[in-house]
């Protein structure tokens, strides 16, 4: 894994992934506050960016961006936890399949070293 991570053509940016971080990071919880004033309705939409904060949260942790097999190595363990136990959210089974939808997502994007350029607040 390591020789097709350092075969990339652009080098690791540990500092444009620490700003993607924090960008999805602030886009998830003002998605949170959006859904919460929206309510019952909104309960998907709330755990969704629940995942997401939670995500980001764990991966932006300091030091933990500087190096690409490191941070795969990271995202790879998240993925391997049973479950992801958390307050406040509305359902643990949607709260669960998110958090791993987005930790599979960044793992690409870091595999790719690509897409973090991209700190727009809604992405696909």
């Amino acid at each position: 894994m390591e020789s097709r991570m350092s075969s990339s053509t652009k080098a690791w940016d540990s500092e444009l992934v620490r700003k993607w971080l924090e960008s999805r990071l602030k886009a998830a919880t003002l998605e949170q506050a959006a859904a919460d004033k929206r309510g019952y309705e909104a309960q998907d939409d709330y755990d969704k960016a629940a995942a997401e904060e939670w995500v980001c949260r764990r991966l932006n942790a300091p030091g933990g961006t500087d190096d690409q097999a490191a941070f795969a190595a990271r995202i790879k363990t998240l993925l391997a936890q049973d479950e992801y136990p958390i307050t406040g959210i509305y359902d643990d089974r949607r709260f669960d399949r998110n958090i791993r939808a987005n930790l599979r997502k960044i793992a690409k994007m870091t595999k790719a070293n690509d897409g973090f350029s991209n700190t727009l607040r809604y992405q696909a």
